[in-house]
């Protein structure tokens, strides 16, 4: 059966962002190594699309459950793609950047999972003290904002100092300030993992006592007889 044009999800305006966003993330990853200038252009630009997409969505009513998560796989692979690069730049730190891949990715995978799993409109909709005051509009453009600025100036260090600031570089001022910051992120998406954990848990404890009662009048049954 032919989809409607206006209901060809596939299609709406935020989606067509995100499409964008991936080719420019895949640019950067091409020039990563050798063209500081392209690949930080592309990467950026791919990283502030983010903001504009949801704005897109939300006036053009194009919210969307793919559109989420073509949303969240565009942010995980292409800190991803960031971090390994780093990596590769800075081998005495390479456990670290590991570390931050490996929370990054598992932490905001199974947030969302759960998400799906318990029913929720939004992954951003939670009783959870913390997540809520996380996915507040400003709050959440604010750490991610300053999460990739941190790792954007690390990468650009490994080329340039940029301009500098009373004989000091900018990247590294800017690199000095944002970096708790990426800490903090670090150990937020920590959290999710934690508050996801509890909400699946409790998924399957009441999965478990559903099963029990529904065998209770079967197992009641033989006894009688």
């Amino acid at each position: 059966m032919a989809i409607a044009e206006h209901d060809n999800v596939f299609i709406f305006v935020p989606n067509l962002i995100g499409y964008a966003r991936i080719v420019l993330a895949i640019i950067a990853f091409w020039f990563m190594s050798t063209n500081y200038v392209i690949a930080g252009w592309c990467y950026i630009i791919s990283a502030l699309l983010d903001a504009v997409d949801g704005h897109a969505a939300r006036a053009f009513n194009q919210s969307t459950r793919f559109g989420a998560m073509l949303d969240q796989l565009t942010d995980r692979c292409g800190t991803t793609g960031l971090l390994v690069t780093l990596a590769y730049f800075y081998p005495s730190y390479m456990f670290w950047f590991q570390l931050s891949i490996a929370i990054d990715v598992a932490c905001h995978w199974l947030y969302m999972q759960t998400s799906v799993v318990v029913g929720r409109v939004s992954h951003k909709v939670n009783d959870n003290f913390v997540m809520r005051i996380y996915y507040q509009k400003d709050v959440l453009t604010f750490m991610c904002c300053v999460n990739e600025l941190f790792y954007i100036c690390l990468y650009l260090l490994h080329f340039t100092y940029g301009p500098l600031i009373i004989g000091v570089s900018l990247f590294k001022i800017l690199a000095f300030l944002t970096g708790p910051f990426a800490v903090l992120k670090a150990l937020i998406s920590v959290m999710h993992a934690y508050v996801a954990g509890a909400d699946l848990a409790a998924v399957d404890v009441r999965e478990r006592q559903e099963k029990r009662q529904k065998a209770e009048p079967v197992v009641a049954g033989k006894k009688l007889e």
